[in-house]
C-alpha cells in the first residue's frame, strides 16, 4: 500500500526534490487535465471513466507527495479533516457541494 512517504520518496528519487509550490502548480496542471477528461467523457463510457480516475490519481499523487515531504500522511490527514467536517454545519450550494458555516 502506498503512503505519502513512499510517494514522496519515489518523487524525489525520480524527479528531484521539489518545492511545495512547484508540486501545487503541477497539481493545478493535472487538475486541468482532470477537468478536460470530465468534459470529454460520457458517464457510460468505460474508457472515459477510467481516464477520469487516472487523472484524479495524478492529482492525488502530487498531493500525497506534498504532504509526505512535510512529514505527514495525506490519508491520515483526510481522516482527521473528515472528523472536523462531520461536526460542522454546512450551507448547501445546490450543485452537490457546499461550504461550512463560520
Amino acid at each position: 500500500m502506498e503512503t505519502s512517504q513512499t510517494i514522496a520518496h519515489w518523487g524525489d528519487a525520480t524527479f528531484g526534490v521539489a518545492t511545495s509550490k512547484a508540486l501545487v502548480l503541477r497539481a493545478q496542471e493535472e487538475l486541468r487535465e482532470l477537468i478536460e477528461a470530465i468534459d470529454e467523457s460520457d458517464a457510460s463510457d468505460t474508457l472515459g471513466i477510467k481516464q477520469i480516475a487516472m487523472e484524479a490519481a495524478d492529482v492525488t499523487i502530487l498531493l500525497h507527495r506534498l504532504v509526505g515531504d512535510l512529514g505527514l500522511d495525506l490519508s491520515e490527514t483526510v481522516e482527521r479533516k473528515m472528523e472536523i467536517n462531520r461536526a460542522r454545519q454546512w450551507t448547501i450550494s445546490g450543485d452537490g457541494t457546499g461550504q461550512h458555516k463560520p
